[in-house]
């Protein structure tokens, strides 16, 4: 098996365990969100301490603005990101899982909104037409039967912690790549899961939900280790040793392995049943954000040739 292939593999590998990562979290729908995260990136930092401390050193050569890079990335997509994400799957009376994971892909958008503002990148009037058509697809993924005011308040509570989740997830982009400069991903990995628990614990302390913070049954317990061991540390750590070995173009299509079998999970385990205009918004994002995503990839290149 060559190296593109072996890498093109890990990538639909991570992108399916990504797909069951919010089956796993909506079964701990009775916990308060920032408990599940602090407790996931404990565990996660456990399993990374050894590269901590067989690599003190290398920490040290990190650049006081790549700290602080990686702090904001810590709460924005560790803590907040995923509390709102969890808290989104939570609501299952109101919200099935296929319309909180499809809303996911709406984060190329976020991440280059987030560039224009803090990287002062240009964005043009192609990405305007297509965020305009990529928002309306997430309106017919998140509103069935198009009309909000009809909708159950938790429905539209679910559906913007959803989409707050893609915004944190994605705006957190600009600072990843200022925090990678020159910085392997597992340094910048075990740092990002040592400061996201200190922001999930300020969470819990705020909202007045530290009575939970132990009082999780076995089961749970046994949950939050395999999302650990599976679609969180584990499912980044395969994706980053693919996405070394293929373009990143190519990693984009395979990455939309990850809402169809999302779609294909909800709809055989949890019972999703998605309305003919909620299809319909389905298809037309992941084709938006596809173009999204390879026109950002075409812009990268053209800058990198005329730079040199």
């Amino acid at each position: 098996m060559n190296n593109t292939l072996i890498g093109a593999v890990a990538v639909i590998v991570a992108s399916l365990l990504w797909s069951l990562d919010g089956f796993l979290r909506q079964s701990l729908y009775s916990l308060p969100p920032a408990v599940v995260v602090f407790w996931e990136h404990v565990f996660g930092f456990v399993v990374l301490l050894p590269i901590i401390i067989f690599t003190l050193q290398k920490f040290r050569s990190i650049r006081k603005n790549q700290w602080k890079a990686i702090a904001l990335v810590s709460f924005l997509s560790g803590a907040l990101g995923t509390v709102l994400y969890t808290a989104a799957l939570g609501k299952i009376q109101f919200i099935s899982f296929s319309v909180v994971v499809l809303l996911q892909q709406l984060q190329p958008l976020f991440a280059i909104v987030a560039a224009a503002i803090l990287l002062r990148e240009p964005i043009n009037r192609r990405f305007i037409r297509l965020a305009a058509v990529a928002l309306v697809a997430a309106y017919f993924i998140s509103f069935p039967d198009l009309k909000v005011a009809s909708a159950a308040s938790g429905m539209v509570v679910a559906a913007l912690m959803a989409l707050g989740a893609a915004a944190s997830w994605g705006a957190s982009t600009a600072f990843s790549k200022y925090a990678l400069e020159n910085t392997s991903f597992l340094h910048i990995t075990a740092i990002r899961f040592g400061l996201t628990p200190i922001f999930a614990l300020l969470f819990v302390l705020v909202l007045g939900q530290q009575g939970s913070f132990f009082a999780l049954s076995a089961p749970q317990w046994w949950t939050i280790i395999t999302i650990t061991f599976s679609t969180g540390l584990v499912a980044l750590t395969i994706y980053y040793f693919g996405l070394k070995r293929i373009p990143a173009s190519r990693s984009t299509l395979l990455e939309l392995t990850w809402p169809l079998s999302a779609a294909i999970t909800g709809h055989l385990f949890l019972g999703d049943r998605l309305t003919v205009t909620q299809w319909l918004g389905a298809v037309i994002l992941v084709i938006v954000m596809w173009l999204v995503e390879r026109d950002a990839q075409a812009i990268a290149v053209s800058n990198a040739v005329a730079r040199r």
